[in-house]
């Protein structure tokens, strides 16, 4: 049960410490190459008149900015608790050409260039570094070709997620990869971050639909990746490559993405149960019978009280876990059914499906809001990222809910269940001194607690600035060498996004 206190958790001290993998602190040919220090990976910059005439040799000086007031709200993304520096100037190009020659300036001048979308992101990844150029790819939003034939669209990265999947549908296609941040965030930052989304269970995340890319490269050559066609092997797949590298290899200026036919509009159900165990029992029931839901989402009952606070959504506040499962078959209603069956098997006190489509949407509408609720109910939070097996998931919760009691915090709990991917979400006062260290450290310990059971410390958010010390206790030190092997092949000098990922 979710709120038994002596549920026996997995040893997380089997997780080795971070000063325990060699290497981890030291980059030889990355950043020492550049004398880049600290957090935010700071490198000494020319005065700023010399790099700002050496950008308006190429650039219209509408999509430079230097004044500092205004180049201040560049800084971060949407995470907390990351460090970033002070950009020199942010550049908001139009054109491949445009992104050509900052980095050919940037290379010239030795100066970082920290690549950005809408800076949605929750690991700091696009946060600035002393003396760089944020590079915003916003203004690159146009939508280039649709091909219903080939299902595939040809984009430039500052298209808004929404604004793609809107467009293709009135060709009746399907662009599946939903963040939460949907409407907000761009396909460069989804395909930065390697994105996931409601419907990862049934349809993947980003990176099984990025099939080419064109890239500016460090030096600002053009790289072109991957294809247009269904099917092709030919070398390193190095489209996969920069599909969540965080702007630390490259800067993608278009992209290839597959599409699929536009699928029935689906039929959700909501299911309450007396623990998050139960509900997690019913995932695995679901899935070992073979389903494939095109949603399969959990939220505790934290934040379940915490949505209806925000949104007045009238979900049942006296369950400990709501799980919401969806099909977009043709036979939604008995697939339905028979996951409202199993769900009762698990213990389920009340199944209650949609009546159509409307009532289903507002349910999506009720998690996709689970983030901004839950950061309505302290004056911060810390949003963890991390995704087990599925047959684990129960003592991922379990043990989330012993961490939250042994710190006296309030955690809530949000999950892409059917793929098994925690969203903690750690609210405190930063205020206090004792609450901000008692976070802190419940973080860190969820963390270890999915390594622990055998998972990853992100799922589909990134590491950024927030998790990079973490990456070396995933990777080990074998991994890491490796890493940053591919991080030099591509970034000699180490200018781009410096001070992420490791």
């Amino acid at each position: 049960m979710a709120d038994d206190p002596s549920t026996p958790l997995p040893d997380i001290h089997d997780v080795p410490d971070i000063h325990d993998v060699p290497g981890i602190h030291d980059a030889p040919g990355i950043r020492d190459a550049t004398g880049a220090t600290g957090a935010t990976g700071a490198i000494d910059a020319p005065p700023h008149d010399r790099l700002r005439a050496r950008l308006l040799e190429g650039l219209p000086a509408e999509v430079l900015l230097t004044d500092p007031q205004v180049t201040a709200a560049y800084a971060t993304d949407m995470a907390g608790f990351c460090a970033a520096g002070t950009p020199a100037a942010v550049v908001l190009p139009r054109t491949v050409e445009q992104v050509q020659h900052v980095l050919r300036t940037a290379t010239a001048l030795r100066v970082p260039v920290v690549p950005q979308g809408a800076r949605t992101g929750l690991s700091g990844a696009a946060n600035a570094s002393d003396g760089c150029i944020v590079l915003s790819l916003v203004k690159m939003d146009r939508i280039l070709e649709i091909n219903g034939i080939d299902r595939i669209a040809v984009v430039e990265p500052g298209v808004v997620n929404a604004v793609l999947s809107r467009a293709v549908a009135e060709q009746s296609l399907y662009y599946p990869p939903d963040p939460s941040s949907w409407e907000q965030c761009t396909i460069g930052g989804n395909i930065g971050t390697a994105s996931g989304g409601l419907c990862c269970v049934k349809y993947g995340v980003t990176a099984e639909y990025v099939l080419g890319l064109d890239v500016v490269l460090a030096d600002g050559r053009l790289l072109r990746t991957g294809r247009r066609t269904a099917k092709g092997v030919a070398g390193y797949d190095l489209t996969r490559l920069f599909v969540g590298s965080e702007g630390s290899l490259g800067v993608v200026v278009r992209a290839v993405l597959a599409l699929r036919p536009a699928p029935p509009r689906q039929l959700a159900l909501a299911a309450e149960f007396p623990s998050t165990a139960a509900a997690c029992e019913a995932v695995c029931a679901v899935m070992e019978a073979g389903y494939t839901p095109s949603l399969l989402e959990l939220m505790d009952r934290t934040t379940v009280r915490a949505v209806n606070a925000l949104g007045k959504m009238g979900l049942p506040e006296t369950t400990e876990a709501l799980l919401l499962a969806a099909f977009d078959t043709p036979d939604a209603p008995a697939r339905l059914a028979a996951v409202g069956e199993l769900c009762t098997a698990a213990g389920a006190t009340a199944v209650v499906p949609a009546d159509d489509e409307a009532e289903s949407e507002l349910l999506l509408q009720a998690r996709r809001m689970s983030l901004t609720a839950l950061e309505d109910l302290r004056p911060a939070t810390m949003i963890d990222d991390v995704c087990v097996p599925r047959s684990r998931l129960a003592e991922m919760l379990d043990g989330t809910a012993a961490i939250a009691r042994t710190h006296d915090l309030l955690i809530g709990v949000c999950a892409h269940a059917g793929d098994g991917n925690t969203h903690p979400v750690v609210c405190f006062d930063p205020a206090d001194a004792d609450e901000a260290r008692r976070a802190r450290e419940s973080f860190d310990e969820i963390m270890a607690l999915g390594l622990a059971l055998g998972g990853t410390i992100t799922g589909e958010h990134g590491v950024g600035v927030l998790k990079k010390e973490w990456l070396a206790r995933e990777l080990g030190p074998v991994g890491m060498e490796m890493q940053r092997a591919v991080k030099h092949a591509f970034d000699p000098l180490g200018l781009l996004n410096p001070g992420k990922l490791f």
